[in-house]
């Protein structure tokens, strides 16, 4: 989301690298994690914290959300690879950057809400609008049941205004997480294009997979018709791979 880009590993560990031809040389033999004197648990790259870009240490509020961290600083090889730390980078930007923008991450989250892709039925063809009745209205009815997000169907393409009480409830339970949770959210809600279902796997009442190809229903029904490129499968794989992380982000930080 806007208010928090994310922030690049490759600077977050500033001492002890040697940089070769733009590349960033692993400079550590193991990565694990310790409790940390401030609270929280520390990754450990041989022992020592890696910093943030903004200098801050990497704690995180579990011992498992830290693992999640020094897991993908384990599995580097010799050359740093920012693209293969996910939750390196959701660390960071809980850390650096979400305490400064809660206010404004929140109201995005809660936009979402307002154009929700669950909310938005196809006309035709039957088939279609039968899939996504099926699956997505069990998941509106999810949303007003256990969170009170009440959202309104609409047929086609024209928007329709969701009631301003669903929007609020939204953006009140995204200001009550903390700043970890809240940058695991702002992260889901854009890349499924909906905050009921990124709000399902932020609960634990849907995996990552499954809110992934549910959020992406119309171009299945696409994909089944007339086929996929491998280019575009490749994309939609990568796009899958985060969705995933992100529930294991949640599943750690519970």
């Amino acid at each position: 989301m806007s208010h928090i880009p994310p922030l690049d590993p490759m600077v977050a560990a500033r001492k002890g690298f040697r940089e070769t031809e733009d590349r960033i040389s692993r400079f550590w033999t193991d990565a694990g994690v310790g409790p940390h004197a401030d609270g929280g648990w520390a990754v450990l790259l041989d022992g020592r914290t890696p910093k943030t870009p903004d200098k801050a240490p990497l704690v995180l509020p579990t011992q498992a959300s830290a693992q999640l961290v020094a897991d993908e600083w384990a599995a580097q090889g010799q050359f740093l690879d920012p693209s293969t730390m996910p939750a390196t980078r959701l660390a960071s930007t809980a850390i650096d950057r979400i305490g400064q923008a809660r206010e404004p991450v929140a109201d995005e989250i809660a936009a979402y809400a307002g154009s929700d892709v669950v909310c938005y039925l196809a006309e035709h063809p039957t088939p279609l609008v039968e899939r996504q009745a099926r699956e997505w209205g069990p998941w509106r009815d999810w949303a007003a049941r256990e969170m009170g997000v009440a959202l309104e169907p609409v047929e086609g393409i024209v928007h329709r205004p969701q009631s301003p009480d669903a929007i609020a409830r939204v953006k009140a339970h995204a200001l009550s997480l903390d700043d970890f949770r809240l940058t695991g959210l702002a992260t889901a809600v854009p890349l499924l294009g909906s905050a009921v279902l990124a709000l399902a796997v932020e609960q634990g009442a849907l995996g990552g997979g499954a809110a992934f190809d549910l959020s992406r229903i119309d171009e299945l029904f696409q994909e089944e018709q007339w086929g996929v490129d491998a280019e575009a499968a490749e994309r939609t794989e990568a796009r899958r791979e985060e969705t995933q992380l992100l529930d294991l982000w949640f599943r750690a930080l519970d």
